[in-house]
């Protein structure tokens, strides 16, 4: 399990970082608002907890900026405040779960395998206005049905499982084509014809190509 942790107190940071390195939890550990995005946008997490008081681009900043970009990771406010009206904006902003200063070691642990699990278990994966849904192998983009052929179906999946984070070529390779990389004309053409499938000229990009890299589906 991959945790991204945005805590600008250096001393709770490495107790909340060690702690669940104990528990086998990897963690991440952004300082400010900036940093986090970027680890966001470069890894998947299976869980974001978030301090809104930090410096700069702030916790909630981070949480409605991460949403708006289609990231629908699971994210944990963490913070010293705890009137109604900043829980309130935190859930509003695209919050799951809130956690109040001072709090319990074991207690975050035990919030961040249930919105863990709970993400595992979910059959939708949405990526902006496209759903992705697993049990049906079907894709729809605002309400209308995408129509995929297999290997289509495969690239799209493995894109939403790791969105909003890069997938390089070669694992996307090793996915759809198990016995073998096929050509390089072959891997653009699938490409294409899913970008096809799911982007319209008056749809907003979602599948973008790093060059030299590999491929992403996210928002912007």
């Amino acid at each position: 399990m991959l945790v991204l942790l945005l805590e600008d107190e250096k001393t709770l940071a490495q107790l909340v970082v060690e702690y669940l390195a104990e528990e086998n939890i990897e963690c991440n550990h952004a300082s400010n608002g900036q940093q986090a995005l970027q680890l966001i946008i470069n890894n998947e997490h299976d869980v974001i907890v978030l301090d809104i008081n930090v410096p700069g681009i702030n916790g909630l900043q981070v949480c409605e900026q991460v949403r708006a970009q289609g990231v629908n990771t699971p994210i944990i406010m963490l913070t010293a405040r705890d009137a109604l009206s900043d829980k309130l904006a935190g859930f509003k902003g695209g919050a799951d779960d809130y956690l109040v200063k001072p709090f319990a070691m074991e207690e975050l642990v035990a919030r961040i395998q249930v919105l863990a699990h709970r993400r595992q278990r979910s059959s939708v994966i949405q990526v902006g206005d496209l759903e992705v849904i697993i049990d049906e192998k079907k894709v729809q983009r605002n309400g209308v049905v995408v129509h995929l052929s297999p290997d289509e179906w495969r690239l799209i999946l493995l894109l939403a499982r790791k969105s909003p984070s890069i997938v390089n070529k070669i694992d996307l390779e090793d996915e759809i084509w198990p016995q073998g990389a096929p050509s390089t004309d072959a891997f653009k053409m699938l490409v294409y014809r899913l970008r096809k499938n799911i982007e319209t000229n008056e749809d907003s990009p979602l599948l973008h190509t790093i060059r030299g890299v590999g491929l992403a589906l996210r928002v912007n």
